[in-house]
C-alpha cells in the first residue's frame, strides 16, 4: 500500500508539468521518449534467461497495452484538455478495474453500467452549454488511457501472481519495451516530425517524466498492485486526482483561465463522477461478499 500512495503523490505533479511546459512537442514523440528513457533504467537488471520466451511476449503485449497505449491516448489528452480534467477524467480507472476484474472472472454487475452513465453524466455538466468537439475528443482519450490502464494493471498482477519466484525488477523492462515500441509506432502513425525539437528545459523535463515518474512510479505501482486486493487497487487508483487537479489549478496557475460559473459546474461534475466511482465501489464490494 505504501508504494502506491508514494507513487500518487509522485504522479500529481505531473499531470501539471506536462499541461504547462511540454506544450509543443508532439505528445506521441513525448510517450516515446519517456518509455524509452523508462526502458533504458532497468534494462540492465531485466533478466529473460529466467522465463521462457513466450512469458517475455506475454510481458512485452502487456507493456504495450498498459503503457504503449495508455501513453499515446493521455499524452494526446493534453492537447485538448488542461491538465486540472485530464486528472479529473482519469478518476476513471477504478470503474474500468472494477468491470476487466468482473469480465476475466466471467461476471457481470448492471450497476457498473449505471456508474459509467453517471460518470458521463459529470462530464457533460462541466461542459453544459459549452459543446466542443475538442472536450469530447480529450474525454475519449482519456476513457482509452484508463481502460489500458486499469486493464494492464490486473493483467500484470494476474501474471505476477503465478510466478512469485520472480522479482519485479527483473522483469519490468518488458513492460517497457512493449510500451516503447507501441509509442513508437503511435509517432509514425499521427506523430508530427516538426514537432519533435524540445527546448533544453523540455529535454530535461522528460528525463524526469522518463526516469521518474514513467520509470521507478511504474515500477513502484506494478510492484504495489501484486501486494493488493484489487479493491484496493481500484481505490487507490483515485488517490493521485484530488492533489493533482489542486495543484494544476492553484500551482501551475489554471484557476486563472476559468470564471465562477465554470467552477460551478466543475465542482458540480466533479462530484458526480467521485460519486459514481463510490457506488461502483460499494457495488463490487457487497457482490463480493
Amino acid at each position: 500500500m505504501l508504494y502506491l500512495i508514494a507513487v500518487s503523490v509522485l504522479w500529481a505533479f505531473s499531470f501539471g508539468i506536462i499541461g504547462s511546459s511540454l506544450s509543443g512537442v508532439d505528445s506521441n514523440f513525448s510517450a516515446a521518449t519517456r518509455l524509452g528513457i523508462a526502458c533504458l533504467c532497468f534494462l540492465p537488471f531485466f533478466r529473460p534467461l529466467k522465463i521462457k520466451p513466450i512469458e517475455i511476449i506475454s510481458l512485452v503485449a502487456i507493456g504495450s497495452l498498459q503503457l504503449g497505449v495508455m501513453y499515446v491516448a493521455y499524452m494526446r489528452a493534453f492537447s485538448y484538455l488542461p491538465s486540472h480534467l485530464v486528472a479529473l477524467f482519469s478518476v476513471l480507472t477504478p470503474l474500468y478495474i472494477a468491470i476487466s476484474h468482473d469480465l476475466i472472472n466471467r461476471q457481470w454487475h448492471w450497476s457498473l453500467m449505471g456508474c459509467a452513465l453517471l460518470s458521463i453524466g459529470g462530464a457533460v455538466i462541466i461542459k453544459f452549454s459549452e459543446p466542443s468537439g475538442d472536450f469530447w475528443f480529450g474525454f475519449a482519450l482519456m476513457q482509452i488511457a484508463n481502460i489500458a490502464f486499469g486493464l494492464g494493471q490486473l493483467l500484470y498482477r494476474n501474471w505476477k501472481y503465478k510466478r512469485p519466484n520472480l522479482s519485479d525488477h527483473e522483469i519490468i523492462a518488458a513492460l517497457y519495451v512493449g510500451g516503447t515500441v507501441t509509442a513508437i509506432v503511435g509517432f509514425f502513425l499521427w506523430g508530427d516530425a516538426e514537432r519533435i525539437v524540445p527546448t533544453s528545459k523540455q529535454w530535461y523535463i522528460l528525463l524526469y517524466l522518463g526516469a521518474v515518474a514513467s520509470g521507478f512510479g511504474f515500477f513502484w505501482w506494478n510492484k504495489g498492485s501484486t501486494k493488493t486486493s484489487a479493491s484496493v487497487l481500484a481505490a487507490s487508483n483515485n488517490a493521485v486526482v484530488p492533489i493533482a487537479m489542486a495543484l494544476s489549478l492553484f500551482v501551475f496557475g489554471e484557476a486563472s483561465d476559468i470564471d465562477n460559473q465554470s467552477v460551478a459546474k466543475l465542482l458540480t461534475g466533479a462530484a458526480l463522477i467521485f460519486g459514481a466511482i463510490a457506488w461502483g465501489r460499494k457495488s463490487s464490494a457487497r457482490s463480493k461478499a
